[in-house]
């Protein structure tokens, strides 16, 4: 079992930068896949980044976030935390953003179906 919550969302203005955490506690939280979603009002959720875990350390990204955002790790035993640093945002980008983990390394994609546990979403707005 693993408890996922976000935090550091918020407003900025076109341009800006944010950093989302994402804090995953549980037992052996290190050997879970973690990854950044994002959801728009009226749109469905999408896959922005993941990471594997420490003994692959992969990452993975969504066509329209390369170059601008970057997912890194912090791993502990019981206790990881998954930073999306986001640079350079555009209204686009305004969403609700949610952390996901699962615990099957060799399942690593931005199809959320493959994930287990899920945070309740910090929202994102860019605006001018």
């Amino acid at each position: 079992q693993l408890h996922v919550v976000e935090s550091g969302g918020g407003s900025v203005q076109p341009g800006g930068s944010l950093r989302l955490s994402c804090t995953a506690s549980g037992e052996h939280a290190y050997v879970y896949v973690i990854a950044w979603f994002r959801q728009a009002p009226g749109k469905e959720r999408e896959g922005v980044a993941v990471i594997n875990n420490k003994d692959d350390g992969r990452m993975l990204y969504t066509d329209s976030v390369k170059d601008r955002f970057t997912i890194s790790r912090d791993n502990g035993r019981n206790t990881n935390t998954v930073f999306l640093q986001m640079n350079d945002l555009q209204p686009e980008d305004t969403a609700v953003y949610y952390c996901a983990a699962h615990g099957f390394s060799a399942y690593f994609s931005l199809d959320s179906r493959e994930y287990d546990y899920w945070g309740q979403g910090t929202q994102v707005t860019v605006s001018s």
